[in-house]
């Protein structure tokens, strides 16, 4: 039983903002975060990611839209060459190990959240690679002026796969090839290669041309992907390969034998290269090489096949050899009778024709030996006996014996003998009783009752069709009525040697109508004897809907319906209604109409009614789950700076959300809001909307005090009715820092998100600057230098370092930039054209070996110009210390954290908590910029008046 609330609400009033108009189509954005080389747009503003072979590939999908959208990756191949290829990934973010270049082309991220049209970006991957090129040479010699001398002419080609198209540089010996520079070569890129080549033709062979040569091939370091190269040493007795094999063209086996395969090499300079495949399957696992020699050990039929050996020595074209390994099998033996076909006639009678066949299935078919005997004696051509060796009429390698103008002294016993001469495969016999009294014609049954065969779904069965008479009795095969159907075995025809066709797990696809035939072989091949049986599958009604959510107001009338949609067969036995499983709520309705029930909602009567309905073949369940609870809160997802700092080290939350289907129940008064952090909560309270209930598509927001930065949560909420609270709904909310580029504020950057801010690194520098916190920290770090936590204290805290240890060196310097600040927008204060700021950032400078920390202001112009407005060098201490500095930029600028490493490893720097204000500084935190480059710091003299009128009125007070 179901328990119900009322609610009297006391709790105070919170709240909510409300906005109109929320649910909105999905809307998508295609980022990365891979090791990309290059993300750039092309003409035709399509994104291309570029990514280096074997690399990580990371697409993230940024999706927008309330209810919030569901996301689908697709991809199709990079060029019409390529076979279409499609991936289906449903994640926002898309993440490939080792991109291959085939993976390469266009991704498209497809975001649909059921309003309005899906988004649907795209975003083309480029892999770019380079593989070693692969040089061959090839020679010509042609005569000259009428048979005096001959002319040798060789060609080197190089041959590479590469994106981008590779650049080639000819070398002979260490020196580079110049065209221009050598009358005795060209340089060239031939017509219709596959991949990239260049041609290196050297004309009419000189004898300095006999030396190496290397083809370098460089896609100029793009990705970081160095170049490569190949080397070939040209001679006057480089010749390409030739081989020859040992074996004839088609070798024949029985099974069981071992077969050596041998390629002989017999010219062929610098050495050939021999390698063994076999088209169209690879060489078998038992297969094994020992240079030139295949041994194939105990053949089986499934060894055969081309078996192809190739030399390379990468001069001409390769050689090639093959051989047709045939393994001798025999197989199924089948015979026929046929009477004179030119009298239609279907029995044997004395003065016409009669042929006797027998077929084999075998390999090799042509090289079956087919023997007939007469009573156990051999059968020889003469007038009224023709033996055919492959009878024309029937299906290839069938041997044939005619009986011309059958006689009393024909009626025998014929026996066919087939063997392979020469093999140890066994030998087939199949004999037949030819006289007036053992061979009839069949005659095909079904039994009583077999007509139609009724069984019930995921049911064994038979369907039967049997010959009653005839001799010999030939084979039952069959088929389905239907066009195009196959037989559940997956083939189109089944025999049986006894007409019985078993089925198992019988499903309602496999119900239609089943033809029977007698075979056209082992028997008498005639006109085919020809019978149906109907198979009728039996299933429980499908019903709809098998699961329906159903929510109403207290005290409304609630109707549910179960409507048949199939079944078989169709008439229905019973139907009942249940709530909970409990026994019938109405007597026995009408079976012919669509079960309905109607109730009056109330507290008592909430649960799960079930409308069982049955026929002879089973029972199925329509199942309804009736309700007055309110439907789930649908959180929304695209709220604009929804964190606030707050005093301390804390921050809210601006939480939105709309009501999914507010009237379907009774009036919405307020929420639950649970905040749980590790599963422990650290917030509950209730959020009152008496005053204003939510309405359908109307945005719902309320502000989470007191959450720890940079700490995350699980918020979890319920909408609650004057009868019933419905179900939580979860999502984790996270801190992001609420920086927004390029404007300034008044925040802390306290570098808690990942993005830091739009702060980034300067790709000018030696190293990088670090983000990390103490669970981040390397445990086999330095112990005596590099704070502990951040700032504030929080080991969960994030701040920005510059790790000493190796690879660094004394001098290597990491430049951290802030973003943009554009001043032009901004005025100064009256009188003056400059617009002061403030920087405030926190240090960290512990270590024997500490270097030093610049602040540089970075003022955008026709050439940047670098001014260090502050700098510490060496230990400062264990603590966290405080810095600020009064800056007056000329025009838009950049804040340059800058720092050096010094003369060991134990000289981590850190910095935290820094912000970029305008206006000045608050005095007492303010260095002036004198004081911070050089020169000894004093107290400002507003400082000491300040102390000494603060010390009087403490004086008075006291």
């Amino acid at each position: 039983m179901e328990l119900f609330w009322i609610l009297i609400f006391t709790s105070v009033y919170h709240p909510l903002v409300r906005a109109q108009g929320v649910y909105a189509p999905a809307n998508a954005q295609i980022v990365h975060s891979g090791a990309a080389c290059n993300v750039k747009d092309d003409n035709i503003s399509e994104r291309i990611y570029t990514i280096k072979e074997g690399d990580t590939l990371v697409l993230q999908c940024i999706v927008k839209g309330h209810p919030r959208p569901q996301v689908r990756w697709t991809k199709t191949a990079g060029s019409a060459s390529d076979k279409f290829q499609e991936t289906s990934i449903y994640n926002e973010t898309l993440r490939i190990e080792g991109i291959q270049r085939v993976q390469g082309g266009r991704y498209y991220c497809k975001a649909d959240n059921g309003v309005g049209v899906a988004a649907i970006k795209s975003i083309r991957v480029d892999v770019q690679y380079l593989d070693t090129p692969v040089l061959t040479v090839h020679q010509t010699i042609s005569d000259v002026r009428g048979n005096y001398y001959q002319e040798k002419t060789v060609f080197l080609r190089c041959t590479v796969n590469s994106n981008p198209p590779a650049r080639f540089i000819w070398k002979r010996g260490n020196g580079v090839i110049e065209q221009s520079k050598d009358n005795g070569v060209d340089i060239y890129e031939p017509l219709y290669t596959q991949g990239e080549t260049k041609v290196l033709k050297l004309k009419n062979l000189r004898p300095k041309d006999f030396a190496d040569y290397t083809c370098q091939v460089s896609v100029r370091n793009v990705c970081n992907i160095e170049d490569n190269s190949v080397t070939f040493r040209l001679t006057n007795s480089t010749t390409p390969p030739m081989i020859r094999l040992s074996v004839n063209d088609t070798v024949v086996v029985d099974p069981g034998q071992d077969v050596l395969l041998t390629c002989e090499v017999t010219s062929g300079f610098p050495q050939p290269t021999v390698t063994w495949s076999r088209y169209p399957d690879p060489l078998p696992l038992s297969a094994q090489v020992r240079g030139a020699t295949l041994i194939l050990r105990a053949v089986t039929p499934a060894d055969a096949g081309f078996y192809n050996c190739t030399a390379v020595n990468n001069v001409g074209n390769p050689a090639r050899k093959n051989a047709n390994l045939v393994v001798r099998t025999m197989g199924n033996l089948t015979f026929q009778i046929t009477p004179d076909s030119n009298k239609d006639s279907e029995t044997i009678q004395i003065g016409r024709e009669l042929k006797l066949s027998c077929h084999v299935d075998a390999t090799p078919q042509d090289k079956v030996n087919y023997t007939w005997y007469k009573n156990g004696a051999p059968v020889y051509n003469s007038d009224n006996l023709i033996l055919l060796r492959s009878d024309p009429d029937m299906a290839p390698g069938t041997s044939s014996l005619e009986i011309v103008d059958l006689k009393f002294r024909d009626l025998a016993t014929y026996s066919c003998l087939v063997n392979f001469l020469g093999s140890r495969v066994p030998e087939l016999r199949v004999d037949v009783n030819i006289s007036q009294n053992s061979v009839s014609p069949p005659v095909l049954s079904v039994p009583p009752g077999g007509q139609v065969v009724n069984v019930r779904e995921g049911g064994n069965t038979e369907l039967v069709c049997l010959v009653v008479d005839g001799k010999p009795r030939p084979p039952i095969l069959w088929s389905r009525m239907e066009k195009d159907l196959l037989m559940p075995s997956g083939t189109p025809v089944v025999e049986t040697a006894d007409g019985r066709l078993r089925l198992k797990n019988v499903s309602r696809d496999m119900m239609g109508v089943y033809r029977c035939q007698t075979a056209p072989y082992n028997g008498l091949n005639i006109k085919r004897r020809e019978a149906q049986v109907q198979l009728n599958v039996q299933y429980p009604p499908i019903v709809d809907p098998v699961f329906k959510d159903v929510r109403s107001q207290i005290y409304q009338i609630v109707t549910l319906r179960c409507t048949v949609l199939r079944s078989n067969p169709p008439r229905l036995t019973d139907v009942r209604w249940l709530r909970n499983g409990n026994s019938p709520l109405t007597s026995m309705p009408d079976l012919k109409a669509t079960p309905e029930l109607k109730f009056k909602l109330d507290p008592t009567n909430n649960g799960t009614y079930e409308c069982r309905i049955s026929n002879s073949a089973g029972t199925s369940t329509c199942i309804f789950n009736v309700s007055a609870r309110p439907y789930s809160a649908e959180f929304y997802f695209d709220t604009p700076n929804p964190v606030r700092i707050v005093k301390g080290n804390n921050y809210s939350y601006n939480l939105q959300w709309t009501q999914k289907d507010p009237n379907a129940t009774d009036r919405i008064i307020g929420y639950w809001l649970n905040v749980r952090k590790n599963k422990m909560s650290v917030l509950a309270e209730h959020i009152d909307v008496r005053n204003k209930g939510p309405e359908k598509g109307v945005l719902m927001s309320h502000t989470i005090p007191g959450l720890k930065i940079p700490l995350s949560y699980e918020v979890r909420l319920a909408p609650i009715t004057t009868y019933s609270i419905g179900d939580y709904v979860s999502r984790t909310i996270q801190y992001t820092e609420p920086y927004t580029y390029p404007r300034s504020s008044d925040h802390v950057c306290g570098f808690e998100d990942e993005r830091i801010c739009g702060f980034s690194q300067d790709r000018s520098d030696v190293f990088d600057w670090t983000r990390q916190n103490n669970l981040t920290n390397n445990p086999k770090r330095s112990a005596n230098t590099g704070p502990e936590t951040d700032r504030s204290g929080t080991k969960e805290g994030y701040y920005m370092y510059i790790e000493a240890s190796r690879p660094r060196a004394q001098g290597d310097k990491a430049r951290l930039l802030s973003p943009l600040f554009n001043v032009s927008s901004v005025r100064g204060p009256k009188g003056s054209g400059r617009v002061p700021y403030c920087v405030s950032f926190f240090y960290h400078m512990k270590g024997k070996h500490i270097g030093t920390l610049n602040v540089l202001l970075r003022v955008r112009s026709i050439a940047p110009v670098d001014t260090v407005m502050w700098t510490k060098s060496g230990h400062q201490g264990p603590n966290w210390r405080k810095a600020s500095i009064d800056i007056s930029p000329t025009g838009p600028f950049q804040i340059v954290f800058e720092g050096i490493r010094g003369a060991n490893y134990e000289g981590d720097i850190a910095i935290d908590d820094v912000s970029i204000t305008i206006g000045k500084c608050k005095q007492e935190n303010t260095v002036s910029n004198a004081v911070l480059i050089g020169g000894s710091r004093s107290l400002p003299l507003a400082s000491w008046l300040t102390f000494g009128l603060s010390f009087f009125l403490l004086l008075l007070y006291r």
